[in-house]
């Protein structure tokens, strides 16, 4: 299995095995008017030459922080800007997460992700989350941890901590961010991933679909996160959880074809990236899941709940592989 690729000059679009930074708005915007069978022929091409079709890397997502978060982002139940049925919760203790940790990779995870709803982490639970990554690492998982916005110092801690991977997504095209977010900029967001790779550490980095947004802001959106040398290691693309009490909470639903789309899209534009077929998966019977697969992702988080929304269960996700014939990795 290659897992390495060549840097190649603009060709066609799709071409197996490239591994490009300069992808054109308007090539991603062609692949997206692909007749639907010929683009997911062309993401399978290039899964192929990166990972082996029948494996999926399995993470679990724990909340560790629950809630009052002060970010305003309009999809979001923890925010204290909506009325949700979501209660605050201080940091969990160290322990506690080790626990949760260990029975996760019982489960058969191998990447234990970690989520507080903070805008910047401080002071001593900044200490305690360092903690958690130093304990979860000796329990034989790789660590991810989303904690919100970074400054050199808190990056250089969590890698010097052994942190794997930091999630902090993009969510969508900096020209519908606004309709969105209005607490932290999409500049913000850039900032944080630069601290992240500079420190050293794997950066995780998606966005969310069916928000409200049209093609041209899932075509942008995927234009910065392929734009970024390298790419991210992990790419979530998450389909939108409508939760009561958030501004989104009556958002149209997204064409499933057109989530698949995208799925397909960003396995073509960054070939050696893991795609996480990630938030929404509740809502998705298990063909569209299926057809996801099919479409190059090649990542899932395994659990009961992604931090405040639910997900499938372990066991339905197992007979969901064994029925395709995939394998958790």
């Amino acid at each position: 299995m290659n897992h390495t690729a060549t840097e190649s000059a603009r060709g066609e679009p799709g071409q197996p095995g490239a591994l490009r930074f300069d992808w054109r708005r308007e090539e991603i915007a062609a692949l997206f008017e692909l007749p639907f069978n010929d683009l997911l022929f062309r993401a399978q091409q290039v899964h192929r030459e990166h990972f082996d079709p029948n494996e999926v890397q399995v993470s679990t997502l724990l909340s560790i922080k629950t809630g009052g978060c002060p970010e305003d982002c309009g999809y979001c139940p923890q925010s204290v800007h909506h009325e949700t049925a979501v209660e605050p919760e201080k940091l969990m203790d160290v322990e506690a997460v080790v626990e949760a940790a260990r029975a996760a990779r019982r489960a058969g995870a191998s990447r234990f992700c970690m989520g507080a709803a903070w805008r910047n982490p401080r002071g001593k639970a900044f200490d305690r989350v360092v903690e958690m990554v130093e304990r979860v690492r000796e329990e034989g998982l790789e660590t991810c941890m989303t904690l919100g916005m970074l400054d050199d110092a808190q990056a250089a801690r969590l890698a010097e901590a052994g942190l794997d991977y930091y999630n902090h997504n993009l969510d969508t095209s900096p020209e519908f961010y606004g309709e969105i977010i209005t607490t932290r900029t999409y500049q913000d967001r850039l900032d944080t991933l630069s601290r992240v790779r500079d420190a050293g550490i794997n950066v995780c980095c998606g966005g969310i679909v069916g928000m409200g947004e049209g093609r041209a802001d899932r075509v942008s959106l995927l234009e910065q996160l392929a734009s970024q040398q390298p790419h991210p290691d992990s790419v979530p693309v998450n389909m939108l959880v409508r939760v009561e009490g958030t501004p989104l909470d009556t958002a149209e639903t997204l064409d499933p074809f057109e989530f698949v789309r995208t799925l397909a899209v960003a396995r073509i534009l960054m070939p050696a990236s893991h795609v996480r077929l990630s938030a929404g998966r509740e809502q998705m019977s298990d063909e569209l899941q299926a057809l996801c697969f099919m479409a190059g992702a090649n990542s899932i988080f395994y659990g009961e709940k992604l931090l405040t929304t639910d997900n499938p269960d372990a066991d339905h996700d197992r007979r969901l592989f064994e029925r395709l014939g995939l394998r958790p990795v």
